[in-house]
């Protein structure tokens, strides 16, 4: 079969997506390979296709378990056998899971790069017919990124284990430093980057200064028609704004990591099917989601990176139509921006403490823990210990990318159970436990597998056949857990904090400083880089396109900026020739009004005093006494 083979057979369509094909074809070729597509470029049909061309299993390794389910699901519904091993599984179920993969019986194995750590994964992946190795999120392999995760270091370990098998590299956003620092951490045997422009002709990227943010949010939701993805800061902040929406008769709702699965679940769906229109939402909203057709994508608050802010304004637009990505901003926002990144970076003392009360918290004696992975609700936590939440937050960050432990999201992972103990000895105990019978009976009717593997149950349903109440229900299957008869794992949907390593007293930790002050310098360029985004009022595509590297991009023609500039008669391109003639002028000295102007051909000169008026108005250029100077100079 031949790639395109696979690509009608499993997706239904006729043809790849511009660059996908090549990619596949570096893969197959045995080639280590880096791919840069922008969201929504289609990164997982890369590895998908390739690894169903060939004999053997893909091992994909992403850091969101959430996204490794998403896509372990759509494997799944394509008849494509798939797992995903994370923190929210038994040791017996993982064992499982690692024994199916060695065998045969999966075709992708998802992996988080904590897990690839362990003895257990390294000693089955070695047992493995591996044909690919696919790393997800590339871009957390390097410091000079803006989500660095230290296991993604590790990952090029794999290598002493399977010598021979390709690694592909794929991210969405990535700057020009971070990568050559991927293809270096991940020991490439030669440079080899396929890399799409980040450009999208379709999405207009808008900043407005406004001081009130509601009044304006709800006339561009007005304006613009159709599904739109509002980002707010907080999770008190997004039910405000979804309320104010409502209120003003826009069908709102809103999203975040606190709310349980069922209802994020209901709430995606709702809004998928086009039943809510406008979804108010954490950051934690969009990962994995496949809509096209969101035409608007509004930021209340600054992102902490231009990468980030690049990731969630593409959401909008992804069926080729024309978007909207607005960044909202006032003065004020700075200030918090700064202040976020102040508290971003505590002290050792600080973290220290921090890291005592989690020994605490989980009753960890010195020399425990590693390895160990457990529920974790921040609020409780920091109210415990009476902690300020943001700087637990940020020190928990800090003491992850110094590879202490490992933070997840918020996973949901339903109840399993399965009956441990024989027939016979089964029957045994249910004449001598006559109150316990129903409830077995029950879970034996509802699950014909249930003997022999861990199967998913629903105790509300369950009790519904037993007829018993479902809080006494769950109380039984925990009974019959400590008698023996079944395992039994209530369902989790919280945060897992994983321990990676041995824990040690608190005045023993050590941070990496030299690391922490370069990762703190590299935040600060980041931050710069979003409020001179915000402030400078220069084409919105071309700034986004030269912070990703690419330097020739042209103006746009459909930002805030250059349709500004439109409606004073002079196109984006004549604008910025005209600023880069005028300032090369004023390299040598300052010049008069005039003088710039005298120094074009007289059929240029209406357009250059358009220009130079608006480089004046909006500090390109400085104007002192009658001189004029470049800000550059």
């Amino acid at each position: 079969m031949e790639p395109l083979d696979i690509l009608k057979k499993y997706w239904g369509y006729d043809a790849f997506r511009p660059q996908q094909a090549e990619i596949i074809e570096s893969v197959i070729k045995g080639k280590d390979t880096l791919a840069l597509l922008p969201t929504g470029g289609g990164k997982s049909i890369c590895f998908q296709v390739p690894a169903l061309l060939q004999e053997g299993i893909c091992i994909v390794i992403s850091p969101l378990i959430a996204l490794m389910k998403d896509q372990v699901d759509q494997l799944q519904k394509r008849n494509i056998p798939a797992a995903a091993i994370h923190s929210g599984l038994s040791y017996r179920e993982i064992d499982i899971l690692f024994d199916n993969a060695v065998h045969g019986a999966l075709k992708f194995l998802y992996l988080s790069p904590e897990r690839l750590q362990t003895e257990m994964a390294r000693e089955r992946i070695a047992q493995m017919n591996v044909n690919l190795v696919a790393i997800d999120e590339a871009h957390c392999v390097s410091q000079w990124g803006y989500d660095f995760r230290p296991p993604y270091l590790e990952i090029a370990t794999l290598r002493e284990i399977i010598p021979k098998v390709p690694f592909l590299a794929l991210t969405a956003t990535a700057v020009p430093e971070v990568v050559k620092d991927i293809q270096d951490k991940l020991c490439f045997s030669q440079e080899n980057v396929f890399q799409s422009s980040f450009e999208r002709k379709n999405l207009a990227y808008v900043v407005l200064h406004e001081e009130n943010k509601l009044v304006k949010l709800a006339e561009i939701l007005r304006n613009v028609k159709g599904s739109a993805v509002v980002y707010a800061r907080n999770r008190r902040q997004t039910k405000e704004v979804a309320i104010d929406l409502q209120r003003k008769k826009i069908v709102a709702d809103f999203y975040h990591a606190g709310l349980d699965h069922k209802e994020r679940a209901n709430k995606q769906s709702n809004w998928i099917t086009g039943k809510t229109r406008v979804m108010v939402a954490t950051n934690a909203f969009g990962m994995g989601i496949d809509k096209a057709d969101v035409r608007s994508v509004v930021h209340l608050d600054l992102p902490d990176s231009l990468e980030a802010y690049f990731q969630e304004a593409g959401r909008a637009g992804r069926d080729g139509k024309k978007a909207f990505a607005v960044l909202l901003y006032e003065e004020v926002d700075k200030d918090n921006l700064k202040e976020n990144y102040t508290v971003s970076f505590p002290s050792l003392s600080q973290i220290r403490q921090i890291y005592r009360a989690l020994g605490s918290y989980y009753q960890l004696a010195v020399g425990g823990g590693e390895g160990q992975s457990y529920d974790f609700n921040i609020i409780e936590f920091a109210r415990n210990y009476k902690l300020d939440v943001l700087t637990s937050l940020n020190a928990l960050k800090i003491l992850e990318q110094d590879g202490w432990l490992y933070l997840s999201e918020a996973v949901y992972t339903p109840s399993r159970a399965r009956i441990k103990v024989d027939r016979e000895a089964l029957y045994d105990f249910q004449l001598r436990n006559k109150k316990l019978d129903g409830t077995l009976k029950a879970l034996m009717r509802a699950h014909t597998g249930v003997f022999s593997h861990l199967v998913k149950i629903s105790e509300q349903k369950l009790a519904g056949f037993a007829k018993i109440d479902p809080t006494l229900f769950s109380k039984q299957l925990t009974l019959l857990e400590k008698e023996g008869i079944i395992e039994y794992f209530p369902q989790k949907d919280s945060p897992q904090l994983t321990f990676l390593k041995e824990r040690v007293n608190a005045e023993d930790l050590t941070i990496d400083q030299e690391k922490y002050n370069f990762r703190k310098q590299r935040a600060r360029e980041r931050m710069d880089a979003v409020i001179d985004y915000c402030e400078t009022p220069r084409c919105r595509n071309q700034m986004l396109l030269q912070y990703f590297g690419e330097e020739n991009a042209k103006p746009c023609g459909i930002c805030d900026v250059c349709l500004g500039r439109t409606e004073s008669d002079i196109s984006p391109d004549d604008l910025e020739r005209l600023k880069q003639k005028i300032i090369y002028l004023l390299r040598r000295e300052p010049l008069t009004e005039i003088q710039i102007i005298g120094s074009f051909h007289p059929n240029k000169q209406e357009k250059v005093f358009t220009a130079l008026t608006y480089l004046l108005e909006e500090g390109f250029l400085i104007k002192e006494e009658d001189k004029v100077k470049s800000k550059e100079a």
